[in-house]
C-alpha cells in the first residue's frame, strides 16, 4: 500500500499538542540574497499551514517590502537589519513568544537565536551546514572572528540537550566532530514536481550554475576553471545564474580570462528560466565552498542534468557518485573532470538517467512530515 505522507501530516497535527509554531530565520524568501535555506523553510512551512498548523515566522527585514506578511498560508514578520534581528528577536522572544507559541523552530544561518535560553517548550533546530571558513570571506574584519566565536565556542555550549536537523549525512558529521552536538537527525531536502525533464538540450556543450554572486560560491575561481574547460572544447560556454554584490567583480574577472563570448551572467531568473536552463545544460557544476546540501544539484537533476561539483559536505549527498554525477576531491581539477564529461557523450547520457533516477527519492512532503514529526517527539 501507498504511503500518503500528506495524510500523515495532517493526522499527526489534529492528535499533536503543537497548534502555534514561532519560527526564527535569519533572511526571508523576498530577500535579494535569499537561497536554498529560505527556499527549504517555505517549503516546510507551506505544508504544516495547509493542515492546520499556525506558523509565524520572524526574519530580517527586506528593503522596500512590507514588514508583515502572509505567504502560502503562514505568516512573516520581518524587522530588524542583517544583524539587528538576533538581539531583536532574542528580546521578542523573552518578552512574548515565551508564552504565546507551543514551539520554536529555529533556522540556525551561522548565528543561532539562543532559544534555550528563553523557551522552555519543544524545540528545533535546524543546522544546514557549519560555516567554519565561511566567515573570513563572508564577513569583514574582526566580525568573522566574532562569529566564529559564536557558532564554535559559545553557542553550542546552549544546544547540548536540544534537537538538530540537518540535510545530510555528511553536515551532520562536520555538526557532531566540529560543533559537538550529539542528537542530529538527518531529513534530506525534497524537489518539486516543477522541474521535471523536457525541453530541448544544448547543441554545444553548455555548463551551468546557479547561486547567490557572494564569496561562499567562489564563482571567481570558476570562472577562471572554465577558462581552462574552453581552452580544451573550444564550443563550451558557462552560465552563472544568481545575483549579488560581486557581480562587478566577476565581470571583471570574466573580462580578465577573455570569457566574454562564452560565459554569461544573465542575473537573477524566474523559475521557468531556470528551468530551462537547467533542461538545456549539459552539465550543473558548483566550487561552492561551503554547502548544506545543494539545491541546485538535485533542481538539475530532476531535469535530466547531471552534476560535476566540487566534493564538499552536502555536495556528497545530493550527489550519487558515478550514477548521477561526479564529485571532484578538492585536491584535484574539476576542469579535468569537467572536460572528461564534456567529451563522452555515452558518459553523459548514462549520467542523466542516473540523475532523473535519484531526483525521484526526494519529496517535500517526506521534508515536512519529517521534521514535524522532529518536533513533536520534544513534545512527548
Amino acid at each position: 500500500m501507498t504511503r500518503d505522507p500528506v495524510a500523515e501530516l495532517r493526522a499527526l497535527a489534529a492528535s499533536s499538542p503543537l497548534k502555534k509554531i514561532r519560527v526564527l530565520a535569519w533572511r526571508d524568501l523576498e530577500d535579494p540574497e535569499a537561497g536554498g535555506s529560505e527556499l527549504h523553510a517555505d517549503e516546510v512551512l507551506r505544508r504544516w499551514a495547509a493542515v492546520g498548523l499556525v506558523v509565524d515566522a520572524r526574519t530580517s527585514a527586506v528593503a522596500g517590502r512590507t514588514s508583515r506578511i502572509r505567504r502560502h498560508g503562514y505568516f512573516v514578520e520581518r524587522a530588524g537589519g542583517r544583524y539587528q534581528v538576533f538581539p531583536q528577536a532574542i528580546m521578542r522572544g523573552f518578552r512574548h513568544d515565551r508564552q504565546n507559541y507551543d514551539a520554536v523552530v529555529e533556522i540556525w544561518n551561522g548565528i543561532p537565536f539562543f532559544g534555550p535560553l528563553w523557551f522552555r517548550g519543544p524545540r528545533l533546530t535546524l543546522i544546514h551546514h557549519v560555516h567554519g571558513a565561511m566567515w573570513k570571506i563572508s564577513v569583514p574584519g574582526p566580525l568573522s572572528r566574532v562569529g566564529w566565536l559564536l557558532e564554535h565556542r559559545i553557542a553550542p555550549f546552549f544546544y547540548r540537550r536540544s534537537s538538530i536537523s540537518t540535510l545530510s549525512t555528511s553536515s551532520a558529521e562536520e555538526i557532531r566532530d566540529i560543533l559537538g552536538l550529539k542528537n542530529v537527525a538527518v531529513v534530506p531536502v525534497g524537489i518539486s514536481s516543477f522541474f521535471s525533464p523536457g525541453g530541448t538540450r544544448s547543441d554545444t556543450p553548455l555548463v551551468v550554475a546557479v547561486g547567490r554572486l557572494a564569496p561562499v560560491k567562489r564563482f571567481d575561481e570558476l570562472i577562471r576553471t572554465f577558462a581552462d574547460v574552453h581552452a580544451q572544447v573550444p564550443n563550451a560556454r558557462l552560465v552563472i545564474a544568481g545575483e549579488g554584490y560581486l557581480r562587478s567583480d566577476l565581470e571583471a574577472t570574466i573580462a580578465a580570462v577573455g570569457g566574454e563570448e562564452w560565459i554569461s551572467l544573465p542575473g537573477r531568473i524566474s523559475d521557468e528560466e531556470l528551468r530551462d536552463l537547467y533542461r538545456s545544460a549539459w552539465i550543473l557544476t558548483s566550487n561552492s565552498l561551503r554547502e548544506g546540501w545543494g539545491m541546485t544539484i538535485t533542481e538539475a537533476a530532476a531535469c535530466g542534468t547531471p552534476a560535476v561539483v566540487l566534493d564538499i559536505a552536502g555536495h556528497r549527498d545530493a550527489v550519487l557518485p558515478g550514477e548521477s554525477g561526479v564529485l571532484v576531491p578538492e585536491e584535484e581539477s574539476l576542469a579535468d573532470a569537467l572536460v572528461a564529461a564534456l567529451k563522452d557523450p555515452e558518459e553523459l547520457i548514462r549520467l542523466q538517467a542516473g540523475a532523473l533516477r535519484y531526483a525521484a527519492t526526494f519529496s517535500w512532503d517526506e521534508v515536512a512530515l519529517s521534521l514535524f514529526r522532529l518536533l513533536n517527539d520534544r513534545a512527548r
